[in-house]
Order: C-alpha cells, then structure tokens, then sequence
C-alpha cells in the first residue's frame, strides 16, 4: 500500500520535475538500518520517515558512472506511526515525504519543496 501511495504521489510530481524522475527506485523497508541512523546522528529509528539516496541532479555530469541508482526509501513502521500520532490523512503524509525526498533529487531549498508538495497534492 505505501509503495503505491508513493508511486502516485511521484506521478503527481508536476513538470519540468517529472521528466527526471523516470530512474528512481522506491524502496519500502521496515525501518532505516543502524548504519542510516547513525550518518544523521539518530539513535531511534522512529525518527526517519524517508531517505533520499543518489547524487542531487544539480551535481550529476554526463561524465559520471553512477554506482548506483538514485533511490527513495521510505520507512514503514515510522510512516504508520506518525500517521498514528498526527492523524494526518495517510495518504497526505507519504505524498509529504515523497516530495521531500524529490526535493533532496533536485537540491531545492524547503520554501520550494513547500511549493513543489502544493502542486503534488
């Protein structure tokens, strides 16, 4: 179910955004690894909804072999239990997190991601 919230709320993603998306990986899993938490400084693995992976596009080359794809996690038992708590709608909270992490794609400050999760809802 997360997963095709999340492919939903990708494809709301309004152009010229769209257009560089088609390569991203959505990733569910049950919680951020130990490995994650500790790179943000968290030791409690409620407290990451989400994770972009990959190098921002403002700082890709054409020249660049990426080793990997660029990737969007999403973190199950963090999402439900946030939506649990907030009561935000749930499908609201992960086109929220989805176009966070599609932020950190595009190095966009939070005033445009803001803008960017106005045209996505």
């Amino acid at each position: 179910m997360i997963e095709r919230l999340a492919w939903d709320a990708l494809g709301r993603i309004p152009e010229p955004f769209a257009r560089h998306l088609g390569d991203i990986v959505m990733v569910v899993e049950e919680f951020a690894d130990a490995e994650t938490l500790a790179h943000f400084g968290m030791t409690d693995p409620y407290q990451l909804t989400g994770l972009y992976r990959g190098l921002p596009i403002g700082d890709k080359s054409s020249f660049d072999i990426a080793p990997y794809p660029d990737e969007i996690h999403l973190y199950r038992r963090p999402l439900i239990a946030e939506w649990q708590e907030t009561g935000v709608d749930f499908d609201k909270l992960i086109t929220h997190v989805v176009v966070h992490e599609v932020g950190h794609h595009f190095g966009l400050s939070d005033d445009d991601m803001h803008a960017l999760e106005d045209a996505a809802g």
